[in-house]
């Protein structure tokens, strides 16, 4: 009964899909493309451009100088002495505040670094999307060479189930030995199977990071490489320290905002001055005509702004005190980050020139010792489970070492 399941379940190995390029579809995306698409129709990076435009208007309205202010009354006089004239009166007077130069300055300010602290926050959120972006890229790689590797396993299990078949019906190995080749081949059939949905999952990851301008049907080009490109421009780690603290987008956003924090500090204190407007009047009835010039002076006796220089100094210390945490867990992510990058860089250079190598070399042994019958289909099957462990590790430490390149460069802003 086993072996016509094993049969079945070979048989159905051709309706497992492996993904290839439809006849006529659209050429596969390479990694700058999917970035050009994710940039150019990301909803949640044009959101982020509209802020910029906002903090753009925020900058135009503290430039703004203050409109004047005009007055016309109307009315009617009554004579109440002897002599006097009846008649219409108009009062017409302009007000025209002056604006501090002091004050207008730190406004400015202000709104400026509030500008280049969104600006900043634009390119953190852009840095971080690509850079998740740039993950489920490879992470999508990773599983078609996992998917690669399961088929030949799975075309190696086949092949051997048919050898042991033979030698069954023979009588050269017992029957126990097609029991195991059965369970190997289903084995084998199970891991090709999850892989492929595997594969159908990072697929729909990627798209969703990169949004809705990629196509369903969409395939991607490119292989997880042996020695990725990345690997060898990663400078040391004190380099790698400087270069955050000088350019990494979300260390600048926080260093703007204290900026503007203390110009709006500034601004508060001196708005504790006198404001001063200039007015002009004219008052006009059926015998007078009076006009006035003169200054109008706001002296800030009862309200000295005590409530808002509180407040803008409170998120002056707040601002320094997230400058100096986002300092220190930058520092912190960059050294994880280095130092998972050294221990994948390790693990694929170990496979890759050591412990893959032998465990090849000892499945073929183990393969040519069970076709001369000198072992059994067991230390054969063990030879190939320790080769398809150490094959799929150094897939899974080819993906770490990516992921953590694209930390690396997350963090220092790489262009």
């Amino acid at each position: 009964m086993l072996t016509k399941l094993c049969l079945a379940v070979a048989l159905s190995v051709t309706a497992v899909p492996v993904f290839p390029a439809p006849v006529g579809a659209p050429a596969p995306y390479s990694l700058q493309a999917l970035r050009d698409v994710a940039r150019a129709g990301h909803p949640a990076l044009a959101a982020a451009r509209s802020q910029v435009e906002a903090g753009r208007a925020q900058v135009a309205s503290a430039a703004a100088y203050p409109n004047p202010e005009v007055e016309f009354l109307a009315g009617r006089t009554q004579a109440r002495v002897p002599g006097a004239t009846d008649g219409s009166a108009r009062s017409l007077s302009l007000l025209q505040r002056i604006d501090n130069p002091w004050q207008r300055d730190a406004r400015i300010d202000a709104a400026t670094f509030g500008l280049d602290a969104r600006q900043a926050e634009r390119r953190a959120f852009e840095n971080d999307l690509l850079a998740r972006l740039d993950q489920r890229y490879f992470e999508v790689l990773r599983r078609r060479a996992e998917v690669r590797a399961a088929r030949e396993d799975l075309s190696l299990a086949e092949q051997i189930r048919g050898k042991v078949a033979v030698r069954v019906s023979s009588g050269e190995a017992p029957r126990y030995e097609l029991i195991k080749a059965d369970t190997e081949l289903l084995n084998a059939q199970k891991a090709f199977e999850s892989a492929g949905q595997r594969v159908v999952r990072a697929h729909a990851a990627l798209r969703a990071v990169v949004g809705s301008g990629l196509p369903a049907d969409f395939q991607v080009e490119g292989v997880l490489a042996a020695s990725p490109p990345g690997s060898t421009v990663v400078p040391p780690l004190d380099v790698l320290r400087a270069e955050v603290l000088a350019r990494n987008p979300e260390l600048l956003r926080s260093q703007a905002e204290v900026r503007r924090a203390e110009r709006q500090l500034e601004l508060e204190r001196l708005r504790r001055q006198p404001e001063l407007a200039l007015k002009v009047a004219e008052d006009r009835d059926s015998e007078i005509r009076d006009t006035r010039f003169g200054v109008v002076l706001s002296v800030p006796i009862w309200d000295r702004r005590k409530g808002p220089i509180a407040e803008a100094g409170a998120l002056l210390a707040k601002s320094r005190s997230e400058q100096a945490g986002q300092e220190l867990g930058l520092l912190q992510s960059l050294e994880i980050a280095y130092s998972e990058y050294a221990i994948a860089r390790t693990q694929v250079n170990a496979l890759e020139n050591g412990i893959l190598r032998e465990a090849e070399a000892a499945m073929r042994v183990a393969e040519a010792a069970y076709r001369f019958g000198e072992r059994g289909i067991l230390d054969y099957l063990d030879a190939q489970r320790v080769f398809r462990a150490a094959r799929n590790e150094l897939i899974a430490a080819r993906y770490e070492l990516q992921v953590a390149i694209i930390e690396i460069e997350r963090l220092r802003a790489a262009p």
